[in-house]
């Protein structure tokens, strides 16, 4: 059984070609059940994003899984095969493993180390077993990828370090304050940068946001996102003797917040700091506003320095998770390979106690009247003589199973031999609770 990866992604496909290759949720057991009616393809996931869609099979032969996954992806879709051609990648045998522990583990994203692709990685093996679509090998292989991002984030803590300025923004108010629940937060703007720090603002668990803009209507609509409040622009001196943190990234050509003005308001707030933090260019907050007693400033330059130096952080840390990766692949190529090791030497060992089986009858007729004695030695010779010589190509054939190429050995060796071998069902998940005790082998 050999696991394949075909797809596309962000960087070898443009957004237009990623959005007809996308699949929606709703569709995804029909697409899948489909897919896995097509020659050659004993287990699929299907794991479709926004920057990716990537199939991923198992399958007893490698080239027709290929064919397959590409002539289902261009019917499917309704994209010229030659069209598509040029967009997709393929990973095959250790590659396609090597290529999911990356992507569950960040390292193949937009984002360095981003958090929701092993999530999306879950939700994508999740759908394939409610589909009944997976088998075994696809059932390890997901496990232990979802094992391996989750190690890798834990080992590394590659997605510690924000590398977004809405994000950014969110954790400085974060270290400020603690915990964002409670804290009254105001947003200057609705535009594209404002949406996504309402977003972080609602996954950090801030429940106290208004929103203030100059149309009110675009104000409105973002606050509904969040269940915030929308302040109408003349209004806002109010709220800001209220609030405790405003972010604001706003289109102004000019400041929207003078030192002047805030030191009224401050006379108001009786000492109580107040976080600024100014995403947008040109800047809203003048800069001397941030020498106002008990107001902290930060502007754009600021945040970007972090996101800099957190980015840096994340590549390092990407080092260190390709090292886990090669760890976690020696396993797997352990395991794989004893897919087609144990039956091997199971079915030679077989093959040889048959044979010398069958010539010890035929002796034994031909030599009458011997002792029990004699009987002994004769069948412990025999014994002696098949073990003596499968010795040496088991011993071997156990040593090359550590390596790339052990599974090519073992089909050597079938072919020599002539066994009829059936893949082992029980061995897999034995070996991976020798190999991979944190890893949970049930959905994730």
């Amino acid at each position: 059984m050999f696991p394949v990866a075909i797809g596309l992604n962000h960087r070898s496909a443009p957004v237009e070609i990623r959005e007809i290759m996308s699949c929606h949720p709703s569709r995804m057991p029909e697409v899948l059940r489909k897919l896995k009616s097509y020659p050659g393809l004993q287990g699929v996931v299907v794991l479709s994003t926004c920057n990716r869609t990537e199939v991923y099979a198992a399958t007893t032969d490698v080239e027709i899984g290929i064919y397959s996954i590409k002539k289902f992806l261009a019917s499917h879709h309704g994209i010229e095969e030659n069209v598509l051609e040029q967009y997709l990648y393929a990973h095959t045998l250790y590659d396609a493993v090597r290529h999911l522990y990356r992507v569950a583990s960040g390292l193949d994203s937009m984002v360095l180390g981003e958090t929701e692709i092993l999530g999306q990685v879950a939700n994508a093996y999740q759908q394939a077993c409610e589909a009944e679509v997976t088998n075994k090998a696809m059932n390890i292989l997901f496990q232990n990828a979802l094992a391996v991002g989750k190690r890798v984030r834990t080992d590394t803590r590659i997605d510690q370090h924000p590398v977004s300025i809405s994000y950014t923004a969110v954790e400085l108010a974060k270290q400020q304050f603690g915990e964002l629940q409670g804290k009254r937060i105001l947003i200057m703007g609705a535009g594209e940068m404002s949406t996504l720090t309402v977003k972080h603002l609602v996954a950090a668990g801030a429940n106290t946001v208004l929103v203030s803009n100059r149309s009110y209507e675009k104000a409105a609509l973002l606050a509904k996102e969040c269940s915030g409040q929308a302040v109408r622009f003349d209004d806002l001196d109010q709220y800001l003797q209220e609030v405790d943190i405003v972010i604001s990234a706003t289109a102004s050509p000019h400041f929207m917040l003078r030192p002047e003005r805030i030191q009224e308001i401050m006379k108001t707030r009786k000492e109580r700091p107040m976080l600024l933090i100014d995403i947008a260019v040109p800047r809203d907050i003048h800069p001397d506003a941030g020498k106002i007693p008990f107001i902290t400033l930060f502007d754009i330059d600021d945040l970007r320095g972090v996101v800099d130096r957190h980015h840096q952080e994340r590549e390092i840390a990407a080092v260190n998770a390709e090292k886990i990766i090669e760890e976690e692949m020696l396993i797997f190529l352990k395991w794989h390979n004893s897919l087609f090791v144990v039956p091997t030497i199971l079915a030679l060992q077989q093959q040889g106690q048959k044979i010398k089986e069958l010539q010890l009858e035929r002796a034994l007729e031909h030599l009458k009247g011997l002792t029990p004695k004699q009987e002994k030695i004769v069948r412990s010779m025999a014994n002696s003589i098949v073990n003596q010589l499968l010795y040496i190509p088991i011993t071997n054939l156990k040593e090359y199973a550590t390596t790339t190429q052990g599974h090519l050995y073992t089909e050597i060796l079938q072919n020599l031999f002539d066994l009829d071998v059936e893949e082992e069902t029980k061995r897999p998940a034995k070996i991976l609770d020798q190999h991979l005790g944190y890893v949970h082998h049930g959905r994730a």
